[in-house]
């Protein structure tokens, strides 16, 4: 097949080209086009021969979702039904633009574009070029990145031209990406919603209009075996160049000091700020503290990697928070989710009551660890006269102390423990001053060459997950929890799913975790541990 390249220099006079491309679409073809996130391979959302022409040429499974792409907000009820409000307010804040809502379909979208799902993913893209072919051709079109499946996104022409080239018959050029990855996607079609692929808009800019917002597990993690894509962009390997890439957690010295004893990579890939300090080969992608640079040279930096030869890659890990977290994103997958250990470091380990993390923290203080009990710090910064005590007296009530002077527990815990909001306000007097030793007792533990591990049911409430190089969420049954706090702590069963209940929002915040470590049976928690690289 001839492929043509129409380039677009001013969108605004370019007619010629935006009709050629908008016939082709017409006529069931597909056609690349420039977004502001990456280049998209369009087609026809209604016509299924032309989608699957898609698939054809980028060489996709079938059981991969599509985005359908619209002129303006306006249109979204063609193509879905039952649009709730939070929809309407999240298009009139962010679009035109690089977010991606799932909705329920309405039957005009065929089941290729949906994957077969009774969902359908839709977007306005704020390219002027993708705006005006769309409107040209007078159709929604369907596109997912215009590369090979698995292989990095396209952010500029030339890549589609590497890939695509004799697949399809026109690449239309607009000039590189403005974001440089996908859209973040948010599903409204579950409840609560769900962010199923983060992107240059935040979670929490989304949590501003959808407060019980959750971070999907298969954000930061494989999509769960026999589990369905619900959105692109969540399989288990994506993105990827044809080198070998690992993850190595940690800080700069980290790294560095990993890569001087591990001399399996040929290449790096790190940040612009590292360059100077690498002794091999090395591609950057954006700077440490600019998420936003990061999100514009990722996928030109994984496809430079091949274009160098690189045959096995050793890369920084990025920072999760923000925009941060869509870099992680795209990079985990980028690897396969291989990862690879600095020096000693600090590890969290968190996870609801009764989920088993003193069994975990157990065998990682068995295998050399250093275990850091904020449960044990809890206690101590409670002692009698000391200032937490008397916090807690003021905000729970003088009858919490006993006669001696010491905390009654139970006491304090049935009033603690009864809401969420009750326990964020035992959270918000305790924890400073648990941080804070916490993190003295694991530094120390780093410099005396221990790895430590800090022991916290809400790590992630207290911020803690700031300080560790790698985080493990314990995870068990509901039921296998509850069974456990009422054999350990002799309550009802009624007082156990209390305990659960005032945990659901670290529950929901810890699924950034790094890893899920599986508590319960078959019990394979030295294999999971040897697994995931801990120690």
């Amino acid at each position: 097949m001839n492929t043509v390249l129409y380039k677009i220099t001013d969108p605004a006079k370019q007619t010629a080209e935006v009709s050629a491309a908008a016939a082709l679409l017409k006529a069931g073809e597909v056609v690349a086009i420039p977004t502001e996130t990456v280049y998209g391979l369009a087609a026809n959302a209604f016509d299924p021969a032309a989608v699957k022409k898609i698939f054809a040429a980028k060489g996709r499974p079938q059981d991969n979702p599509l985005i359908v792409h619209l002129a303006s907000p306006e249109e979204v009820d063609t193509v879905a039904r039952d649009v709730p409000a939070a929809a309407y307010a999240l298009m009139k804040r962010f679009s035109p633009g690089p977010l991606t809502v799932i909705l329920h379909k309405k039957d005009c979208i065929p089941p290729e574009v949906s994957a077969g799902l009774s969902t359908v993913a839709v977007r306005i893209p704020s390219h002027p070029v993708a705006n005006a072919i769309i409107r040209a051709a007078g159709v929604p079109l369907a596109a997912p990145s215009a590369n090979l499946s698995g292989f990095p996104s396209p952010t500029a022409a030339e890549d589609v031209l590497d890939d695509m080239t004799g697949r399809i018959p026109a690449i239309v050029d607009g000039g590189p990406s403005e974001a440089g990855i996908e859209s973040t996607v948010v599903t409204l079609a579950t409840d609560p919603p769900r962010l199923l692929r983060p992107g240059v808009i935040t979670a929490e800019q989304l949590r501003e209009f959808l407060p019980d917002l959750v971070v999907d597990e298969a954000v930061l993690h494989p999509l769960a075996e026999g589990k369905t894509a619900a959105s692109p962009g969540m399989k288990y390997k994506h993105y990827s160049p044809k080198a070998q890439i690992y993850i190595v957690k940690g800080d700069q010295a980290a790294f560095f000091g990993y890569v001087k004893r591990n001399p399996a990579a040929d290449a790096l890939l790190v940040f612009e700020e590292d360059a100077p300090l690498c002794e091999k080969p090395c591609v950057t992608m954006g700077k440490t503290d600019e998420p936003l640079t990061q999100t514009g040279r990722l996928f030109t930096a994984l496809r430079e990697l091949d274009r160098i030869g690189a045959k096995t890659v050793f890369a920084r890990e990025p920072s999760k928070e923000g925009v941060g977290l869509g870099v992680c994103n795209r990079l985990y997958r980028a690897a396969g989710f291989r990862f690879l250990n600095g020096p000693p470091r600090i590890i969290g380990v968190c996870g609801q009551t009764g989920a088993g993390k003193s069994t975990v923290c157990a065998r990682l203080a068995a295998m050399g660890a250093q275990i850091v009990d904020t449960d044990m710090i809890a206690r101590e910064v409670v002692a009698p006269g000391s200032p937490v005590l008397a916090e807690l007296a003021a905000a729970f009530g003088e009858d919490i102390l006993l006669p001696n002077g010491a905390l009654d527990r139970k006491t304090l815990a049935a009033r603690a423990f009864v809401s969420a909001a009750s326990a964020a306000r035992l959270s918000a007097v305790t924890h400073p001053a648990i941080v804070k030793i916490a993190l003295q007792r694991a530094n120390a533990a780093v410099a005396a060459g221990k790895t430590a591990v800090i022991d916290a049911p809400l790590l992630f409430t207290a911020g803690l997950q700031k300080y560790c190089a790698v985080t493990v969420k314990v995870t068990a049954p509901e039921e296998t929890r509850i069974a456990r706090i009422r054999a350990r702590d002799g309550l009802t069963e009624a007082e156990a799913k209390k305990r659960v209940a005032a945990q659901a929002g670290e529950d929901a915040l810890s699924e950034q975790a790094d890893f899920q470590l599986k508590n319960y049976p078959p019990y394979e928690i030295d294999a999971q541990i040897t697994a995931m690289c801990l120690l």
